[in-house]
């Protein structure tokens, strides 16, 4: 199944729903992460695309989620395309389960979320909330409510095989409008009680627009057309040159000595390489 995203809509009660299996396989892949970073980071990421869903074209967000635990800050950018990227600070940790699940809360710990949306002003719109459990979904419905005044409901799930692989990833994020009537409200309520983990019903075979039917059983949906998502990072040769001109004379005359340099994308683990020809052409292109 292709990764993608959906809007749909019930009478005061809006949802985007999103399968992020693949793109979270390769931020695993790329990052080399461990199961715990991979639940992190895969919920992070997907939390990303489903606030993004909500931005205009040439707009964008960035979820940092920065707590005391061992697995260190997570980050991840997306923008209104469906395009994400991401990475975690200490991709190989491992803690034992937790009521048989994996221990995400306990890798981030406590501290803050903080969501950046830029939105073509000159000051981006910078917002931030404690973390109440560190296991992602309920920070960003946390976040939400106390930081951006919209009452919300977040499911995001990674389900992780045996092989390190990622079986299954995705979530949903539903907001009331102030047309909600106590009807709808209640019907909602009672899905979601009834509704099993959003890993399990993308592995059972759920697309997006199945889990919004799950969602919104018995209830009259319409649905918003289907957008594709993918990893994607924003790095090239060219940007990573300008990171080192940054670097000022002195450290690039370094690197020219050493007679190459290696720089690594911390979004998505590319190695850029350049030798020492390159080097003295970016720092010629410094001086001027």
């Amino acid at each position: 199944m292709q990764d993608h995203l959906i809007k749909a809509t019930v009478p005061g009660i809006r949802v985007f729903a999103a399968i992020t299996t693949n793109l979270v396989e390769e931020a695993r892949s790329r990052h080399d992460c461990y199961p715990i970073a991979t639940a992190a980071l895969g919920r992070t990421m997907t939390a990303a695309l489903l606030l993004a869903a909500n931005l205009k074209t040439d707009e964008n967000i960035t979820i940092r989620i920065a707590g005391d635990g061992i697995i260190g800050e997570i980050v991840a950018d997306a923008d209104a395309d469906g395009k994400v990227r991401g990475y975690v600070r200490n991709p190989h940790i491992d803690l034992p389960l937790r009521n048989g699940k994996l221990d995400v809360g306990g890798a981030v710990g406590t501290g803050f979320i903080h969501v950046i949306r830029f939105t073509g002003l000159k000051q981006p719109f910078t917002g931030s909330a404690p973390l109440v459990s560190g296991e992602i979904a309920e920070d960003v419905t946390n976040y939400l409510l106390v930081s951006e005044q919209t009452p919300s409901s977040v499911g995001l799930g990674v389900l992780v095989g045996q092989e390190l692989n990622v079986l299954a990833a995705g979530g949903f994020m539903i907001q009331a409008l102030p047309d909600a009537s106590d009807e709808a409200i209640s019907r909602l309520e009672e899905n979601l009680r009834l509704l099993p983990p959003v890993s399990k019903l993308i592995a059972d075979g759920l697309d997006a627009k199945g889990i919004v039917q799950e969602i919104f059983a018995g209830m009259p949906i319409k649905f918003y057309e289907q957008t594709s998502i993918a990893f994607q990072c924003q790095c090239s040769p060219e940007k990573i040159a300008k990171v080192l001109i940054s670097l000022g004379e002195h450290e690039l005359s370094e690197m020219i000595n050493e007679g190459q340099a290696e720089v690594i994308c911390h979004f998505c683990s590319e190695k850029y390489h350049f030798s020492s020809d390159q080097l003295r052409k970016i720092l010629q292109d410094s001086a001027k």
